[in-house]
């Protein structure tokens, strides 16, 4: 995940509308430094990155629900907050096809990443799996983004 570029290193003044979400988005700057900045003790190697990458998550979902869902942000702002890093343009693609409405993160989609070629167990539907049994991503502690759920 890029570092978010801010104003200061563009000469570019901010589309209108940016005073409306900025606060929010430095919201989730904060909280994008706080979890990069946690103490990783007691914590296995895979559970070290589950923090930023929800924090990454859920920057990218606030974007893609103000310009999607809502309609509240124009095209130019959403493109210039796309262009500084505060949402991940490919998730936000995936969002809006099919099949792929809740999914986490790109690394559960891509079968290179798995042992058997396939994708992660989080995109495998609830019905399907055990019942009691608790799963979680090894990407992103994710625990079921199927679209079915």
């Amino acid at each position: 995940m890029p570092k978010v570029k801010t104003s200061k290193w563009s000469k570019k003044e901010p589309p209108t509308g940016w005073d409306d979400i900025e606060p929010t988005l430095m919201e989730y700057e904060e909280m994008m430094r706080e979890a990069e900045n946690e103490p990783t003790t007691g914590k296995r190697k895979v559970e070290s990155g589950w923090s930023v990458m929800q924090v990454h998550h859920k920057r990218s979902r606030y974007l893609y629900d103000m310009f999607y869902k809502k309609k509240a942000i124009s095209r130019e702002l959403y493109n210039y907050c796309v262009n500084r890093g505060y949402g991940d343009a490919s998730l936000i693609a995936k969002w809006r096809k099919r099949g792929f409405e809740k999914l986490c993160c790109l690394r559960c989609i891509q079968p290179r990443d798995t042992n058997y070629g396939t994708t992660c167990i989080c995109r495998v539907p609830k019905q399907n799996l055990e019942e009691d049994k608790v799963i979680e991503c090894a990407h992103c502690g994710c625990r079921g983004c199927a679209s079915t759920d």
